[in-house]
């Protein structure tokens, strides 16, 4: 299986904390051999996943009726140069992602998508919860006809957590410490280019 045994995490808690702390999902459904790709935040509850879609989404057709889906969420990654190592080693890349497996079911109720809703916002608001969701709040509902509330069944977990592992402790060591700085530089530098 690949990637090689050292670079899989096989934890589920380790799989839903990379969940949790980055909830921007990648949604892949199959329509007759054509894929059809989404970016949604999805949340986490008793091994199952909620998301919401615009119903003009050509995706939303799909999510309901046990159809089979594949979600992947991304976590820190970067490139290791050989020169952050203590010892002689070539260029790689290490990443984290987490692969799922699992079938769609639509939830028609007005009722439950907007909890749903507020129960979402709660939880990307969190901690600070600078912002409330009211459940009176008039643009809710207003919008409740525009989207559609599924959950994902969870039927295979896949975790590649590719951290250097294979090497000695402090190289692991420093591999951690230049994911740690150049996932912050990188994003500054992004930002910087794409909005100056």
């Amino acid at each position: 299986m690949y990637p090689p045994k050292h670079h899989q995490d096989d934890n589920i808690n380790h799989m839903i904390e990379v969940i949790k702390t980055y909830p921007l999902a990648t949604v892949i459904s199959v329509d007759n051999n054509q894929p059809l790709v989404t970016h949604l935040p999805l949340v986490y509850e008793d091994k199952k996943l909620i998301g919401h879609i615009d119903i003009y989404n050509p995706q939303t057709k799909l999510l309901k009726d046990n159809n089979d889906v594949t979600i992947i969420f991304g976590g820190p990654q970067c490139y290791i140069s050989p020169t952050v190592y203590s010892t002689t080693q070539l260029p790689t890349w290490n990443y984290i992602k987490v692969h799922l497996k699992g079938t769609v079911k639509a939830i028609e109720s007005k009722a439950a998508l907007k909890q749903s809703l507020i129960t979402m916002t709660e939880f990307l608001e969190a901690p600070d919860h600078k912002y409330v969701l009211e459940p009176d709040n008039p643009r809710l509902d207003a919008n409740l006809d525009y989207i559609k509330m599924f959950e994902i069944s969870i039927t295979h977990w896949e975790g590649k957590f590719k951290l250097s592992q294979d090497k000695k402790a402090k190289d692991k060591k420093l591999a951690r410490e230049e994911l740690l700085r150049a996932n912050k530089e990188s994003i500054k530098q992004f930002l910087d280019n794409v909005f100056s």
